[in-house]
């Protein structure tokens, strides 16, 4: 087990952002809070997610990106970057760039579940005021992580996370960021993500895509 720290927790609320004449409502620009909040099952409370389609839902309940990774971006960007940027509802200082899926994070009795990463989209490129953002963080490979939550609880900022592998799957976070770029797919590879507790929307394109191959 190794040991992190929650640094940030963001929340949303619905608000109209704009870039390159394109206006979107949306909950992607998240800010800090001081005070503990409450995680559930499909989200954490007072968060707006306005995408439910793509985001959101038991399996996608939590963000969180890492403090490194921000570093990284921040670098790169050649200006500072603050927590919630990037819609994420935890910033995680130690948080691994990849982890298997089926990994855990441990906060007080909160417990976390790696599902998928995060999939870049036109309202992140909106957030970010760049419209080729979601092509740098498709090149970047730091997609953050999406979570199940397997227990609900109150977390706040500075808490200690624990990090609880699994050994047990051989199916990691990148395989499945990847996977959404490729322009073919091995059979096997997509039978293998379908063993690890992947998130459902990943699922159901996976076993889209296998019905599709030739038999």
């Amino acid at each position: 087990m190794e040991y992190m720290q929650l640094v940030s927790v963001n929340l949303g609320s619905r608000e109209e952002i704009s870039h390159a004449n394109k206006s979107v409502l949306s909950g992607i620009r998240k800010r800090p809070i001081a005070e503990p909040c409450f995680v559930g099952r499909s989200r954490i409370e007072d968060d707006v997610i306005e995408d439910l389609e793509h985001h959101g839902g038991t399996d996608q309940a939590v963000y969180a990106y890492s403090v490194e990774d921000y570093e990284w971006w921040s670098q790169q960007l050649d200006r500072e970057l603050s927590p919630g940027l990037f819609g994420e509802n935890f910033t995680i200082s130690g948080m691994p760039t990849d982890m298997n899926v089926g990994d855990r994070l441990l906060i007080g009795e909160v417990v976390l579940e790696a599902t998928a990463p995060r999939i870049p989209c036109a309202t992140l490129a909106t957030r970010l005021q760049d419209s080729g953002f979601g092509t740098k963080f498709r090149q970047a490979e730091r997609p953050g992580v999406y979570f199940r939550v397997l227990n609900e609880g109150q977390v706040c900022a500075g808490d200690v996370v624990t990090f609880v592998q699994n050994d047990t799957v051989d199916v990691t976070i990148l395989d499945l960021f990847r996977y959404k770029y490729a322009n073919s797919h091995d059979e096997a590879d997509l039978r293998r993500f379908l063993e690890a507790p992947i998130a459902e929307r990943f699922r159901v394109a996976i076993e889209n895509k296998l019905a599709l191959l030739p038999s």
